[in-house]
């Protein structure tokens, strides 16, 4: 897919593709940040959307920060759509290269309700801190895990 074809599946998707879509997988997909700002808004159009995995990416921060907490629209722009992600309940950012400052736009956007019915978080393997990471485990009924900074 890569950033290139990014556009394609996000007009897809905002033609009204795959409406009673629950679960998508574009794992390894050559996803770098504008490839996923360009999907951002269409994954949020996804009503039924329930398990999402983007792992093995290359987007970081940037492309998070489309996904979870978009900047808001200009004046007398309607908002941008969100009924996608009050559904999500399993969000797979493993092998991505999130950083702290994804980890405190996400911890953000949960603490704003923009992921209400979010119950897994999967981190394996990202650039972010131990302390990072830590911010999830008290607070959510969220799981999250950093195999790159666990023993054996």
């Amino acid at each position: 897919l890569g950033d290139a074809g990014s556009p394609a599946l996000a007009a897809a998707l905002g033609r009204g593709a795959l409406p009673h879509l629950k679960m998508l997988s574009l794992w390894k997909a050559g996803i770098g940040d504008a490839g996923l700002v360009t999907l951002a808004p269409a994954l949020r159009r996804l009503p039924w959307l329930d398990d999402l995995d983007l792992s093995g990416n290359l987007f970081g921060d940037e492309g998070l920060a489309a996904l979870v907490a978009p900047p808001p629209p200009p004046p007398g722009a309607l908002p941008p759509p969100t009924e996608g992600l009050a559904k999500l309940k399993t969000l797979e950012l493993c092998n991505t290269r999130m950083s702290d400052a994804g980890c405190a736009t996400l911890t953000s956007a949960l603490h704003s309700g923009a992921l209400p019915a979010l119950e897994e978080l999967k981190l394996f393997h990202i650039p972010a801190s131990d302390a990072a990471i830590a911010a999830f485990y008290p607070r959510y009924r969220v799981r999250c895990y950093n195999l790159s900074r666990m023993d054996g």
